[in-house]
């Protein structure tokens, strides 16, 4: 793919096909976050973390946190800058180094916005995580030819308001596909 797909896939989702193999990123629905020649990063919007809770992050942070904040998941946003938090959320944009991903979504890893929510002040909708998804410069695309990856753009509906185990379907039904007819065989014409 040629340079003119620069931004193309910001505010996309990546949703993986059913023959995916790497075990980072079988079933998940990644919502990309930023993308540029350079290549892209993206945040697994359906992978909780099975023993991490905002009470580990904000104990590991030494931040104050409101007992309500303790239980909430913490995701698995990717295989790449594991100790780094980041959080896709919704209004407000105001975070210090907030990234505007569409006109309804940002990607947001400052302290501020960690606080915020550790104080249950922060955005009304939002995903932590710990970890990112990434690619270099063209291998996203090599990915998609070589039908590794679904793409369609993101849904505020499917991050925030579809339970978790359901959000790879909805976005495979999202791009009109009934998810169990779904074959991993590429169909280049």
């Amino acid at each position: 793919m040629e340079n003119n797909y620069h931004g193309f896939f910001k505010g996309q989702f990546l949703v993986s096909m059913p023959g995916m193999t790497d075990p980072n990123f079988f079933q998940t629905v990644t919502c990309i976050s930023d993308y540029t020649q350079e290549g892209a990063v993206g945040i697994i919007v359906n992978r909780p973390h099975p023993a991490i809770r905002g009470k580990d992050v904000f104990d590991e942070l030494k931040i104050n946190y409101v007992p309500s904040s303790e239980s909430m998941p913490i995701y698995i946003g990717g295989p790449v800058h594991i100790g780094e938090i980041f959080i896709l959320h919704g209004p407000p944009f105001n975070w210090e180094g907030c990234l505007m991903v569409t006109p309804f979504l940002a990607m947001s890893n400052s302290k501020d916005i960690v606080e915020a929510i550790a104080m249950g002040e922060g955005p009304e909708a939002f995903i932590m995580s710990i970890g990112c998804a990434g690619w270099g410069k063209g291998q996203l695309e090599s990915e998609i030819k070589e039908n590794v990856w679904l793409t369609c753009p993101i849904s505020e509906r499917i991050i925030f308001e579809i339970p978790v185990e359901y959000r790879w379907e909805e976005a495979v039904k999202k791009m009109g596909i009934d998810p169990g007819k779904l074959s991993d065989i590429a169909g280049h014409a």
